[in-house]
């Protein structure tokens, strides 16, 4: 198993806990090198928040573990592309990488709608690595909009 695909496996475990919420199944870690600083999955729903995406929960967990808002030398793994808002608090952070299981051609801003992790008009981009896991996480999202229709 390759590191970015153990890593991923994480996400798909705060995925799966997301769904079984009655969340939309979408989970996130956050690593430095070997080390996991952070790892949630989407809350909207639980916290009333539509800003309580998997990906800024994880980047605020991170933030606090590393004890510093700028997440250099950091790689987040996410098990479906990230939104707009998303995408910005990912630049934000300055992130090094990112790492996505399945693009989202509705939302998506990490390659699909745009791509505002790599528009280099912005003071930092961040390298991406698409489709680790991709249908694993493709196949929960599937079953859990198939079961909510």
């Amino acid at each position: 198993m390759t590191v970015d695909a153990r890593w991923m496996a994480i996400a798909l475990e705060e995925a799966r806990a997301a769904a079984a919420a009655g969340e939309v199944p979408v989970g996130a870690v956050v690593v430095r090198g070997d080390r996991l600083l952070a790892r949630d999955h989407n809350r909207t729903r639980d916290h009333n928040d539509p800003t309580a995406h998997a990906e800024v929960l994880t980047l605020r967990e991170a933030a606090v573990a590393a004890g510093d808002w700028r997440l250099t030398g950091c790689t987040l793994y996410v098990t479906l592309e990230p939104c707009a808002m998303c995408a910005g608090a990912i630049v934000l952070a300055r992130l090094e990488r990112l790492v996505f299981a399945t693009p989202d051609p509705k939302a998506g801003m990490c390659g699909s709608l745009g791509n505002l992790v790599q528009d280099e008009r912005l003071n930092h981009r961040v390298t991406v690595e698409a489709g680790v896991a991709g249908e694993e996480a493709a196949a929960l999202l599937r079953e859990f909009f198939r079961e909510k229709r």
